[in-house]
């Protein structure tokens, strides 16, 4: 795994200032390549996966070539999706958040234009966008290219996929000759091997060599989460399994911290460790560790390097590692000497295809696992404090004083002991918690997960699915309360296709494709299927759009 340190790449202060201030500690393996070759002014094509640090690794080249002085337009970022321009945009905004004088900006459909419009007029250096908005500022002439001297096409594949190719030629066709044009690619279909050919100049080839892996024998397990809840999610897995030492891993230092404070505030004994602290603090919160006095271990990738200590019941994955190997040496810290070990990884929304990479590629298997509900934590939590109880009962301590103040009590008042007891429990076990188990969400076994295609009942190329292919999208759309059908005013007679259909409604209104259901097209009109609570928005997205050059009208079918 290639290491490099962020101190080492050549970065201006204001970027190093806001590296440090994000928590980063070491560049992930794709950061440490393609950083340098960009800032070398070097074509790029960079195979990388979601959750692997690409957006910084093009994210901070590209803030280090703009000139803050101009005003115009001088970088572009293509994203296959509005949530991922949204992202991309916020990511590169902390990047540049100590360089003033820059202005970054995401456009998207589902936004109103003349606010957009509004902001490209005030001076930005720097816009993230989907194909179609771009396309649609263009025509408005509000975009303007002369001036850009990079573009960036991330998750390309993704964009292939969703029917966007016609509009990344003609894009990439409207920018200077004289420019520098990086894609990054999960895959290296043909498809980009023609981009490449027809768009870039000598490109160098950016990706991360993975080696085998030894994985642990260590139950894995994986919980999809909501952001919100995942300290409550972690503390039932702790309260359920009471390990007694544990390791939790996050992927920065400002992460670490945030988690300590939030165990250390419900009662647990946890402590941090990553970079920042001095050698001194580090034996010490060690020693605290290792003599069991401290019972969790909140740490980075960086700071957990030489933990050996063997009786690590738990790993917690709170955040979803960059690298596969990462994972490995995670989950490595428990299971030894024969022990039992348990690893659980918490997933917020698209890293369980982080996760399903990491399972394929480790040859291992990460079991999907239901979020403990309360009666289940409320039970286990009593039997411990019960259990307590029992053992100063059986004690030679005195009870007479304590058995004769409960009995004064329970002669003045109207309740019985039995009650009085149950009342100390639930003292003695605190507050509790909103129950944030999704039972309308089934379990997703990684290996059936497939970002990438066929997850409409017809799929890409309008091949119509044989019945029961995909019963886990059919149980996701059920569980989602059903689909509204859509009338589009286009079809087969203005050669569109299935795939344009669905890129624009994902890219549009930011509506993952995967979530889209059937397409049938004919001659003149296509009907589509989108979930019920999300039809508005498709509408509202596509009826500002031009598909292939054609205005598109979208409303609600009739009942058929």
């Amino acid at each position: 795994m290639e290491e490099a340190r962020f101190e080492d790449l050549g970065l201006c202060p204001e970027i190093m200032k806001a590296v440090k201030n994000m928590g980063f500690e070491e560049a992930s393996p794709i950061q440490a390549k393609a950083i340098p070759a960009m800032m070398e002014g070097k074509d790029i094509i960079g195979q990388a996966q979601t959750g692997t640090g690409k957006t910084a690794a093009f994210g901070i080249p590209l803030l280090e070539k703009i000139d803050p002085k101009n005003k115009k337009l001088q970088a572009i970022v293509l994203c296959p999706t509005r949530e991922l321009a949204i992202q991309v945009a916020e990511e590169i905004r902390n990047l540049a958040k100590y360089m003033h004088a820059i202005k970054v900006l995401p456009i998207y459909g589902g936004q109103e234009i003349v606010k957009q419009i509004r902001s490209l007029k005030s001076g930005t250096q720097l816009i993230i966008g989907t194909p179609g908005r771009v396309m649609d500022h263009m025509r408005r002439k509000t975009v303007k290219m002369e001036n850009i001297h990079t573009v960036v096409l991330d998750e390309a594949d993704e964009m292939l996929n969703m029917g966007f190719l016609e509009d990344m030629e003609t894009i990439l066709g409207e920018l200077p000759e004289e420019r520098q044009t990086v894609m990054f690619s999960a895959t290296m279909p043909h498809a980009i091997a023609q981009i490449a050919q027809k768009f870039q100049k000598d490109p160098k080839m950016v990706q991360v060599v993975k080696k085998e892996l030894t994985v642990p024998k260590v139950t894995q397990y994986y919980y999809e989460v909501k952001p919100r809840n995942k300290v409550e999610v972690m503390c039932r897995l702790l309260d359920l399994y009471s390990p007694k030492l544990s390791v939790a891993f996050c992927n920065t230092k400002k992460q670490v911290d945030e988690l300590v404070q939030a165990l250390q505030g419900r009662g647990y004994f946890a402590e941090g460790l990553h970079g920042d602290l001095k050698q001194e603090q580090r034996d010490r919160v060690m020693g605290s560790f290792r003599n069991g006095a401290t019972e969790i271990l909140v740490a980075t990738d960086v700071a957990a390097r030489g933990i050996d200590v063997d009786d690590v019941e738990a790993v917690f994955n709170y955040d979803i590692p960059q690298d596969d190997e990462y994972y490995v040496h995670r989950i490595g810290r428990t299971g030894r000497a024969g022990r039992e070990g348990r690893a659980f990884s918490l997933a917020v929304g698209s890293e369980v295809y982080k996760l399903r990479d990491i399972q394929r590629f480790c040859k291992t298997k990460i079991v999907p696992q239901p979020i403990p509900s309360l009666d289940d934590v409320t039970a286990i939590k009593a039997e411990k404090i019960l259990d307590d109880v029992q053992q100063h009962i059986g004690d030679d301590s005195n009870l007479e004083r304590m058995t004769d103040i409960i009995e004064k009590r329970l002669l003045a008042e109207d309740y019985t002991s039995l009650e009085l007891a149950a009342a100390f429990l639930k003292m003695a076990m605190g507050d509790d918690y909103e129950d944030i188990a999704d039972e309308g969400r089934p379990l997703r076994d990684l290996d059936d997960l497939d970002r990438r295609g066929g997850r409409n009942d017809r799929g890409r190329n309008g091949r119509r699915r044989q019945r029961g292919d995909d019963e886990e999208y059919m149980d996701r759309k059920n569980a989602r309360g059903g689909m509204t059908r859509l009338f589009i005013n286009l079809g087969k007679n203005q050669n569109v296709k299935p795939g344009d259909i669905l890129g624009a409604i994902a890219g549009e209104s930011g509506i993952p494709g995967r979530l889209v259901g059937s397409i049938d097209m004919y001659d003149k009109y296509t009907f589509v299927e989108v979930p019920k609570e999300q039809a508005d928005i498709v509408m509202d997205a596509m009826n500002h759009v031009k598909i292939k050059g054609k205005s598109v009208h979208v409303e609600k079918a009739n009942r058929r």
